[in-house]
């Protein structure tokens, strides 16, 4: 984006134009009196954008600090206005004519003054023609509808439609209007038991804040605003991974990255700390020296693992031998060629902090030929490396490795262990054999350098050309690429120094700039430059690849982008895209994020007494600790006592020996596994998204099939089961995932499932609690007699006006889901008491169970749904928060949706196709080579209506 112009020269040059008015206030426009810097933002800024166009007059004239002619275009209407102005103010404080301060009067009254004259006008006509219809034809709805609670003296809620102070305000509060939009939609508001508007009147309404309140132009969408996207920490590993070949811990490496809008993709929260950066510095020089090979050829080498050397009748292999106990581990190694061969053994000893006094003898026998016999003592994970040249011929060489302990087990004090890492087999070492090197044809297209000069700097230009391109995600200017080879002659110039190695230097120098960090994207050229431009086809690229991908895009995708093709041939790749593997980032990413499924391998939950509160046993093991820890806080206890603390014990042993269930690392990976296949299902067959809510399947392993109560499910492998008739499972709402993530360490939380159904299913989230609501523990403390349930203690909580709003709105969808637990596993009570999941949507519905919800919701609440899917997955889509403006292109998709029967490829191609994913807003404040042209095009640019 180019650079503004310098108010202090604009002021100038309009100063030319005021005849012997701007002779003083020439000379008195010295750049320490107008500091460009100093009011670039206010006067440009807040002023030039409003001149409007009319007939141009141009004028030249010379800064004083530039000393090069600038060129600024000027309306005569402006400078007319501006003369008028000079005068009035000179008669109004009755200075000189040829005053500067009344010159300068002059010039701000003429910009104040144009701005009203050549651009107010149209602005305000449309604002008053919104105004006018308005009165005319939306007030009337609102008065018949809404002022029983928003109007004549009512503000519930803080809401009143009678209360704007001018048209300005009226159609100005866009948030205000927005929220009125969503509460409409959502059938929040008028509430259930109040009149509500017929379809007509609701539509008119609608179309008024979408195309007047809100300005938009059917014709030509707002795309939006989109901060340049960093690389988040998925995004940076699958690039590395598909640029160069390794795969880099990004996770381990780099701060986790902040969320924005419930995703860790978002613009304006991946920022760039100075750690950051310095870590992208350090992260380019490891990568590059990992991936990027310094020679084209080199000896071929096989790795042996330690768990491959293995014992006698498979008894134990070499991964860990202790100190303590005789062993053998043996392997049998193939050998192809005749020569010479080098082997590389390394081993580990694994001892704990605290010191043993354990020794061992290690023989490393090759052939049944002893090479080796080491003693090894304790050592805190200290690796031991050696190497040993053999001349081997064709055939199979017996490998192997004894232990002999030294010290006897009595004298054990912690594990101290052996741990064979690995043997290399380096060979045959005659360079006749050698190998190309790994990663050799990804970056370089001949084994070895030209020999001249020229040719080789040719070479130099070609190969970084190449990876530059991809690395940036587009073609590479002549200079940037200039710059590369420069930095490459001058690492492979120097005595010894070989060419991959210039080349690795350029790399780090390509990984390490911003144009890589961050997804720079340019517009189709187009004159005259339209409000709302195309992307090129080299960010569409960027944009579908890192949207289904999350990472770079592939070779089709750039042909298809460098031809300019992509746009015309969007579903075939898209379709392609989603066959591809790779598409599972998509799959995780978003689903992970938009369902909390991330993490459910992290959440806290304790079994135990999430079971002991579902048997009612919950007061009685707290009673039972109590006493216990009265008992054993006494110094002297009665017989009576001490028996009565042996009982008590014994109690806890047998309570604590029960089987119980354990949510363990691997039911809770089956548990994001059903999500995220259940999800790519629906995706990848072009399913209705509907069966998102309800299903008659679902995919489960036996471990979660047994944690769900379904038979006939054996195995570990994760498949698609179809549920019993009489199952209350299928659809999201009831996957042990979404049951986790929304509940307490020890209980169930209506609340969190209620507010994840209202944030993640209807698009309707609530306010956030205030400060000071009491924990609903608090309200247990009102039932003296008896341990209420949940569902009891929400009655009391709802009661209070300050928590009824929203918690009507919660409660009655997190009750729904009260049958499950906090383990996601089925019950019919809670606290011994049947659980009772009926409950009335503040819309109206009623339902007895969780089943008939989810029948309202794909029903009754169709678009509701397909409204919120749309809202999360372009906001994942975009990497921006959704506003206002884009109200019109999620309308438009869930009309697709509606229309096409829910099917994903609607929902998928109506984002990809959509205004905000194609196009950007016009950025064309360009800096040409001519001071003059850029300040020229800069005002100009700014005058774009």
């Amino acid at each position: 984006m180019g650079t503004a112009p310098d108010p202090g020269a604009v002021f100038r040059a309009l100063a030319e134009n005021l005849g012997p008015q701007g002779a003083m206030l020439r000379s008195r426009l010295h750049p320490r009196r107008l500091d460009a810097r100093r009011v670039q933002q206010r006067s440009w800024a807040g002023v030039l954008p409003n001149f409007g166009h009319a007939e141009l007059s141009k004028t030249e004239m010379t800064p004083p600090l530039a000393g090069q002619k600038i060129g600024v275009h000027f309306s005569r209407r402006l400078v007319i206005v501006a003369r008028f102005m000079t005068w009035w103010f000179s008669r109004l404080t009755r200075w000189s004519v040829c005053g500067p301060r009344s010159a300068l009067l002059a010039l701000t009254g003429a910009v104040g003054l144009f701005a009203f004259t050549a651009w107010c006008p149209r602005a305000w006509g449309a604002e008053l023609k919104a105004a006018a219809h308005f009165r005319k034809d939306i007030q009337p709805i609102l008065t018949e509808y809404c002022y029983d609670c928003h109007g004549d003296g009512m503000d519930k809620g803080n809401v009143a439609f009678d209360e704007f102070k001018s048209d300005e305000e009226l159609l100005g509060k866009r948030d205000f209007w927005w929220a009125v939009l969503k509460n409409l939609r959502a059938g929040i508001m008028p509430p259930a038991k109040k009149p509500r508007p017929p379809e007509t009147e609701k539509r008119r309404l609608e179309d008024w804040i979408k195309y007047e309140a809100f300005g938009i132009d059917p014709q030509d969408p707002d795309p939006g605003r989109v901060t340049i996207r960093r690389l988040n920490r998925i995004e940076y590993r699958n690039t590395i991974r598909d640029l160069m070949g390794i795969d880099f811990k990004a996770a381990e490496e780099f701060p986790p990255d902040d969320t924005g809008y419930g995703f860790d993709n978002i613009g304006d929260v991946l920022t760039v700390s100075p750690l950051l950066l310095e870590k992208y510095m350090q992260a380019a020089e490891t990568i590059v020296a990992a991936a990027v090979p310094t020679a084209a050829r080199v000896v071929r080498e096989g790795s042996i693992a330690g768990t491959e050397f293995q014992a006698p009748e498979g008894k134990g292999n070499g991964d860990r031998l202790t100190f303590y106990q005789e062993a053998k581990v043996s392997h049998r190694h193939n050998v192809e060629q005749a020569g010479d061969y080098r082997l590389v053994l390394e081993l580990d000893v694994a001892g704990q902090f605290d010191f043993d006094p354990g020794r061992c003898t290690v023989v490393f026998k090759v052939d049944d030929r002893e090479l080796t016999k080491k003693e090894f003592g304790w050592q805190n994970n200290k690796r031991f490396r050696f190497e040993f040249d053999e001349k081997w011929q064709p055939g199979e060489h017996p490998l192997a490795f004894e232990l002999r302990p030294l010290t006897p087990a009595e004298q054990k004090v912690n594990s101290l262990d052996l741990r064979i890492v690995s043997v290399k087999v380096q060979g045959p070492l005659e360079k006749k054999y050698w190998i190309r090197t790994k990663n050799h044809e990804r970056f370089f297209s001949r084994e070895e350098p030209p020999e001249s000069k020229a040719d080789r700097r040719q070479y130099a230009r070609d190969v970084l050309s190449h990876f530059t391109k991809k690395a940036f995600r587009r073609p590479v200017d002549d200079k940037t690429l200039d710059r590369l080879v420069a930095i490459a002659e001058g690492i492979y110039g120097q005595p010894g120094k070989r060419f991959e190695g210039g080349i690795a230097q350029a790399m780090v120098a390509v990984l390490a700039s911003p144009r890589f960090l961050f997804r720079v994207e340019e517009s189709e050229p187009s004159r005259p430059a339209p409000s709302h431009p195309l992307v090129d086809e080299y960010a569409l690229a960027s944009r579908l690849s890192y949207f289904l991908w999350s990472t770079l895009p592939d070779d089709e995708l750039f042909r298809l982008a460098q031809r300019a093709d992509l746009r015309k041939n969007l579903v075939v790749q898209v379709k392609r895209m989603l066959a591809d593997a790779r598409s599972q980032e998509v799959i995780e990413n978003f689903t992970g994020q938009w369902l909390q499924v991330r993490d459910v391998e992290g959440i806290d939950i304790n079994a135990r007494a999430v079971l002991g509160r579902d048997n009612g046993e919950e007061k009685d093991v707290q009673d039972l600790r109590r006493r216990l820890q009265e008992l054993q806080a006494k110094a002297v206890l009665t017989p009576e006592e001490e028996r009565e603390r042996e009982r008590l014990i014994e109690q806890r042993r047998r309570r604590f020996n029960r089987p119980a269930v354990e949510l363990d690392g691997p039911l809770r990976r089956a548990m994001r596994q059903e999500t995220e296949m259940y999800f790519a299902q629906i995706l990848r067959e072009d399913r209705s998204v509907l069966e998102l809510i309800e299903s008659d399947y679902t995919f489960l392993n036996e471990r979660l099939a047994k944690h769900y109560g379904i038979p006939d499910v054996t195995g570990n492998e994760m498949r698609r089961v179809t549920l019993p008739e009489d199952s209350f499972r299928g659809g999201l709402l009831t996957q042990g995932s979404m049951l986790v993530v929304t509940s307490n360490p020890t209980r169930t939380s209506p609340v969190k499932r209620g507010l994840f159904m209202l944030d993640n299913i209807l698009g309707s989230p609530t306010a956030p609690p205030p400060a000071d609501v009491p924990l609903l523990e608090e309200a247990e403390k009102q039932f003296k007699d008896r341990e209420p349930t949940l569902r009891e203690v929400l009655d009391l909580h709802r009661s209070k006006p300050l928590c009824s709003s929203c918690h009507s709105r919660m409660d009655p969808l997190g009750l729904a889901l009260e049958n499950f637990n906090a383990l996601g596993m089925w019950r019919e009570k809670e606290r011994g008491q049947p659980i009772d999941a009926a409950g009335k949507l503040i819309t109206g519905e009623s339902f007895d169970n969780i089943r008939e919800l989810k029948r309202i919701l794909k029903s009754e609440h169709r678009s509701d749904f397909y409204r919120c899917l749309t809202e999360k997955l372009l906001t994942y889509a975009l990497g921006r928060g959704l506003e206002y403006y884009d109200v019109e292109t999620v309308d438009r998709i869930v009309a697709r949706l509606e229309q096409e029967n829910g099917r994903f490829s609607a929902l998928l191609m109506g984002i990809i196709e959509s205004a905000p994913f194609q196009k950007r807003r016009n950025l064309s404040d360009v800096t040409d080579a001519k001071p003059a042209r850029s300040l020229e095009n800069g005002v100009q640019a700014r005058l774009q209506p």
